[in-house]
């Protein structure tokens, strides 16, 4: 048997798996045509082969517990995927009852909601949504967050009703790569970066610039700021695999995001690489 080295792990802490039917999700539209198909870990491992990923941490996309107990059984079989991050009902009336019955699922470490699905752009701060996520921390659930960056200032003081929670924002708050735009969404990411029970997914970036002319350089400023924001302690990978096949292959994501660490040292690269995702979902 080979035996790794702290230094030879890599957790890909943001990728999707689902069984297409069709019109699939709402999110699917047109647009998005290559992804109406099936996705399996066998596609996942094709896809990363060769780029040293030696886990996975698999999310959500339908928003449905149907979806959620399928990806635990595929996780449960599956020494390669971690952890779930699923969906729940966080605003339902049962949902104590609903999370107890949640954790009896195999490798579920987190859930995730589509805020920036939402039409009300304070939906963060809704009474019903908050008590849910109150219920989260008795079952050490972290909470993922997908916004863009225009909810980022409600999104701090949503994080700051719940600083014993643990959340991840997913895909750096989805900044205008395409437009070339850093400002307020620097200033409000460092500032969301100053709550340590916040970390950061360096993912879903490519898909935010052009398709086809996005360039390594391009992208990383904005890993850059990610990383004066988080710091490597609470960075962490994520492919956002089929999703970044509209804009990239697997391999050249991870070639993109490995030179933009390079001139961190080992340690610090070590945390992006596993330790902060293993630590944020209390990863085996």
């Amino acid at each position: 048997m080979i035996q790794l080295s702290q230094t030879d792990f890599c957790i890909d802490a943001h990728h999707h798996l689902w069984r297409y039917q069709a019109p699939g999700p709402p999110w699917m539209t047109e647009e998005l045509n290559i992804l109406r198909r099936d996705f399996s870990p066998e596609d996942l491992r094709e896809a990363a082969h060769g780029s040293g990923i030696t886990g996975t941490v698999v999310v959500e996309v339908e928003r449905t517990a149907r979806e959620t107990s399928w990806l635990t059984s595929i996780a449960a079989k599956d020494p390669w995927i971690k952890g779930v991050v699923g969906w729940i009902d966080l605003m339902s009336p049962t949902i104590r009852g609903d999370l107890e019955a949640l954790a009896e699922l195999p490798k579920i470490k987190g859930i995730r909601h589509p805020i920036h699905d939402e039409p009300d752009p304070n939906f963060v701060l809704r009474e019903d949504f908050n008590r849910g996520i109150e219920e989260l921390r008795d079952w050490k659930l972290s909470f993922d967050l997908l916004i863009y960056e225009d909810y980022l200032p409600q999104t701090i003081t949503f994080v700051d009703r719940h600083p014993d929670q643990i959340f991840v924002l997913d895909h750096i708050a989805k900044p205008r790569i395409r437009k070339g735009s850093f400002h307020p969404w620097r200033e409000h990411l460092i500032e969301l970066g100053r709550r340590e029970n916040v970390y950061c997914k360096l993912s879903g970036m490519v898909t935010e610039s052009n398709w086809t002319s996005w360039t390594a350089e391009q992208m990383r400023p904005y890993i850059e700021t990610a990383i004066e924001a988080f710091g490597p302690q609470r960075l962490m990978l994520g492919s956002d695999w089929p999703i970044v096949t509209l804009a990239s292959t697997y391999s050249r994501w991870m070639n993109t995001f490995r030179s933009a660490i390079a001139g961190l040292t080992q340690d610090e690269r070590n945390w992006i690489l596993w330790r902060s995702a293993t630590r944020a979902y209390e990863l085996e």
